[in-house]
């Protein structure tokens, strides 16, 4: 599973972190990460030092807020995504498709107006928008 940064993904200059390249049992690794950062109601997970995630240009961490305020960063590089419990509880459930079998799809973790998008593709492919 492989995590990057991806500047410029459309006509409007939108970017995404996007953690791609991966099968059914990584898709349930990782879901499994989540799902153990939100009953541990740990503080931040930084996905960079998950073992099975290679990360190729970035650092990302995700945290629990009190809002949601998807992804930021100051730098291009460190990226923090704030979400509540309650995001975080539904990112897990779009990832268990990518877990009952192979898939080639992809989703967006979560819906919010901000430049930077969270992309779970198990291609490597980045999505058109029409």
């Amino acid at each position: 599973m492989k995590l990057e940064f991806l500047k410029n993904i459309n006509e409007y200059r939108e970017h995404a972190i996007r953690l791609s390249d991966f099968n059914s049992f990584q898709a349930t690794k990782f879901r499994e990460v989540v799902d153990r950062f939100i009953e541990d109601d740990s503080v931040s997970v930084d996905l960079s030092s998950v073992d099975f995630i290679e990360s190729v240009n970035c650092r990302f961490t995700l945290q629990i807020s009190s809002e949601d305020l998807g992804i930021s960063s100051s730098d291009g590089v460190n990226f923090v995504c704030d979400l509540t419990l309650s995001s975080y509880k539904n990112m897990s459930a779009l990832l268990e498709p990518f877990c009952r079998k192979e898939s080639k799809g992809y989703q967006w973790l979560y819906d919010i107006d901000i430049p930077i998008g969270f992309l779970f593709s198990a291609g490597k492919d980045i999505p058109v928008e029409e």
